[in-house]
């Protein structure tokens, strides 16, 4: 039974961040949110009692995705600069393949400079860009120039800046393209001289990708 529970829960947040990518925090309803997962309105409110909790549930979503990312690189031992770069790239397939990382921004960004119901998912991006250019600028993989928050605002806007390009209507790999170009650019500026050649700037082959190259 919680199983089954558990399953409906997924199935309502998978439908709430499709609705919210497509109409909007403020014009979405429960309703349009209730039949985009063929349930009826009552079955919704067993689970999430307003508008606000759904969009909370697919927020955390959001964070688990990204974290679980990150958490991956660390377990494999990739370089923290490297990580950075993958991250971005990482951003850039999800934008154009989960409505739940396209919903989470549209969500922070409907209550940007305004007191907002849920999470800001904008800073859960800048905790990770933090736990990956702290132990960087620690290890002098990252240039310290000094006080101010210079790697972390670049990196933040480059974010920023991703999800721009993505809401064009950019084809992916024209997407990948950019992302992979913008590193190029970025990389001299952020890493001592000498290093830039240390690091892939292009996408990361899928495992699948990697299987066929074999």
């Amino acid at each position: 039974m919680q199983a089954r529970s558990q399953r409906t829960r997924r199935r309502l947040v998978h439908a709430g961040a499709q609705t919210f990518d497509r109409n909007g925090f403020a014009r979405a309803t429960l309703l349009q949110i209730a039949r985009a997962a063929g349930m009826t309105k009552g079955a919704l409110y067993f689970h999430f009692g307003s508008k606000d909790a759904v969009a909370e549930a697919v927020q955390e979503q959001g964070r688990a995705l990204l974290r679980d990312f990150v958490q991956d690189q660390w377990e494999r031992g990739v370089p923290p600069v490297q990580a950075l770069i993958d991250m971005t790239h990482w951003l850039a397939r999800s934008l154009h393949g989960d409505p739940v990382i396209r919903a989470s921004f549209r969500i922070t960004n409907e209550f940007t400079g305004r007191p907002s119901p849920v999470s800001d998912f904008h800073q859960e991006w800048i905790t990770e860009v933090l736990r990956l250019t702290g132990p960087a600028l620690a290890e002098g993989e990252v240039l310290d120039r000094g006080p101010g928050d210079g790697p972390e605002t670049l990196l933040s806007a480059a974010v920023c800046g991703i999800v721009t390009l993505a809401g064009t209507g950019m084809t992916f790999p024209e997407l990948s393209r950019k992302v992979g170009a913008l590193w190029d650019f970025l990389l001299p500026a952020l890493v001592p001289p000498g290093h830039v050649a240390r690091y892939r700037t292009d996408a990361p082959a899928l495992p699948g990708e990697l299987a066929e190259a074999a």
